[in-house]
């Protein structure tokens, strides 16, 4: 299945043509609506001319910040995140000789496979949840166990950008994020006032 987060032509098919644009993608999906968090690899590729982690890992940080945070920019907080980058690109260089896809490609358990994303720089307990999630039911990696690890997020429904398929599944993300929002919510403004 094409990945197709972005719901833009060019910037989704860098993230299928890329596997470190995938892992960028999901790096960005904070604090930032999903799909133009995914299009920012397209936006790095279309002016920094190449998307090698070895080359953003040696750009110089801040000419490499400016591209990133120029308009349209790859985040709300386009400078921070292109040094975010920069260390997640240092990483993958480190860890994987260059090669994003070994960090899916070679774990043969669910909690091996999570521990790895976890390890990125910028990935939290639940960011690493979710692309264990949407590694699985995107691009079919399933090593035994994944669901474990996951949780709900490894459940049919549309909880997170793992379900993301086209723009109708996008908008019933959204609209899960809100109820949960909402509820979250409620039950902090009930714990307080009781």
């Amino acid at each position: 299945m094409a990945i197709k987060i972005a719901q833009e032509p060019h910037a989704d098919e860098v993230l299928n043509s890329s596997p470190f644009a995938l892992v960028v993608g999901m790096m960005l999906d904070q604090q930032y609506p999903m799909e133009h968090a995914f299009r920012g690899p397209a936006k790095v590729l279309d002016r920094f001319g190449n998307f090698d982690p070895a080359a953003i890992a040696d750009a110089e940080p801040e000419a490499f910040a400016d591209l990133c945070s120029t308009p349209p920019a790859i985040h709300r907080y386009g400078r921070s995140m292109a040094g975010r980058l920069q260390e997640l690109a240092r990483h993958i260089v480190e860890e994987y000789d260059g090669d994003a896809s070994r960090i899916w490609t070679e774990p043969r358990t669910g909690k091996a496979l999570f521990d790895r994303i976890r390890a990125l720089p910028g990935f939290g307990e639940q960011k690493a949840k979710i692309f264990t999630a949407l590694l699985a039911k995107q691009l079919d990696v399933k090593p035994p166990g994944w669901t474990t690890v996951v949780g709900d997020y490894g459940k049919k429904g549309y909880r997170s950008v793992a379900d993301v398929v086209d723009a109708e599944s996008l908008q019933k993300v959204r609209d899960f994020k809100q109820i949960a929002k909402k509820k979250a919510a409620a039950q902090a403004a009930e714990m307080s006032s009781g």
